[in-house]
């Protein structure tokens, strides 16, 4: 089920106690059931795939060329529409719904999300560039980022060229993050650490693509007091 991944909103961040006391940062995601719209099948299209809908939108909203879509397959209007290639078919059926129990045997996830918009920086900000002097005859200009391009040859600017400019505001795929937990009831899911984007921020969750043998906080942890539990070799 990790082919097909969930829309989710950042709630915030809070933390996490283990019963070793370990403090772990979390990041809150309230999570959306998906509903699968349409199976697409390998003779149709060339391609197996899956197109899920997520969040509501008003009637009113709506185009009148997706209001005959919606009524075509039967199904409440779904405000986002999204396509996953899948393997196998089989396991999907139009009209049913996917919650946080995809993630169930995954124990990281990817994430796709935009990150805060910092509007116009200048290129210490931006690029975290070190600025001028600030004496010996540097004058209204200690923040600036120093040369832009060459002399006469070959004369110009490269693209690419680290400038002040619109800083934020850029979609980001984080990769490798911890389930710490999922709370089914209240449909929550608790991600380790810090995740691009500002509150309420639509964040998108798929299992991993990378094969990984790192271990979890809790495997950490239990491997830790197996450890302790151990005893040393005595000293000849």
């Amino acid at each position: 089920m990790s082919e097909i991944a969930l829309l989710g909103k950042k709630i915030g961040m809070t933390r996490e106690f283990y019963k070793s006391g370990q403090l772990v940062p979390v990041t809150v995601l309230k999570m959306e059931k998906a509903r699968v719209i349409q199976v697409i099948e390998e003779d149709k299209r060339g391609y197996k795939a899956v197109q899920l809908g997520y969040g509501k939108i008003k009637n009113s909203k709506l185009t009148k060329a997706m209001k005959g879509f919606f009524s075509k397959k039967n199904t409440e209007a779904k405000k986002k529409l999204k396509e996953y290639r899948v393997t196998n078919t089989e396991n999907f059926k139009e009209g049913n719904e996917f919650g946080l129990e995809i993630f169930k045997d995954i124990k990281f996830v990817d994430t796709r999300s935009k990150t805060i918009g910092k509007g116009f920086a200048g290129a210490m900000k931006r690029h975290n560039f070190g600025g001028l002097r600030a004496t010996h005859g540097v004058s209204i200009s200690h923040r600036s980022h120093g040369s832009t391009g060459q002399r006469q040859d070959p004369g110009k600017v490269f693209k690419g060229k680290k400038m002040a400019g619109h800083m934020g505001d850029k979609l980001r795929t984080m990769q490798n993050i911890e389930i710490i937990k999922t709370d089914l009831e209240n449909e929550l899911l608790y991600l380790k650490g810090s995740i691009p984007g500002a509150k309420n921020a639509e964040i998108l969750v798929k299992g991993s693509v990378k094969n990984i043998s790192k271990l979890t906080m809790s495997e950490k942890i239990k491997k830790a007091e197996e450890a302790k539990k151990t005893p040393e070799k005595k000293k000849k």
